[in-house]
């Protein structure tokens, strides 16, 4: 990765839908040129797809929660049963694994507190080798799907 690399994926940060003609231009590079460093990226897999960005109040998912799992036992197999499980609830939309304790944390959106609730109580609780769940409220976002300081 180079200079030129680093300014195609900032361009595609601001705005992913640009066309490689608009691209090349921004970055002051050849249509074919572009399109050829665009496509190695892509093949490298360090763009690993695009997407719209939707304001999850836009879409009635007006409540937020970030919550803590820790598991009864860190074995190989625990940890890949919980992580498969978590593929399977779409209201969570990441999920990172920590060092220390709690194992991992879960950012989860929904409609509403009971909608939360009751997602917590059917899904999040039966997720498999778990020891404790703790949650906390999202009072307010500040930063969401900020781009990467290239």
């Amino acid at each position: 990765m180079d200079d030129i690399d680093c300014k195609i994926l900032a361009e595609l940060q601001k705005d992913g839908r640009l066309t490689v003609t608009e691209l090349s231009e921004h970055i002051g590079l050849s249509v074919s040129s572009c399109q050829r460093r665009l496509r190695a990226l892509e093949q490298a897999k360090v763009i690993s797809g695009y997407r719209a960005i939707i304001d999850p109040a836009a879409v009635g998912l007006n409540f937020a929660a970030i919550v803590f799992a820790t598991l009864r036992h860190m074995t190989t197999q625990d940890v890949a049963s919980f992580e498969d499980a978590l593929q399977n609830i779409p209201e969570i939309t990441c999920a990172e694994r920590l060092f220390g304790d709690p194992d991992y944390m879960l950012h989860v959106v929904t409609q509403d507190l009971s909608t939360f609730q009751t997602l917590y109580d059917r899904s999040l609780l039966a997720l498999p080798c778990l020891l404790r769940l703790t949650s906390t409220i999202v009072m307010k976002s500040i930063c969401r799907d900020r781009s990467l300081p290239l």
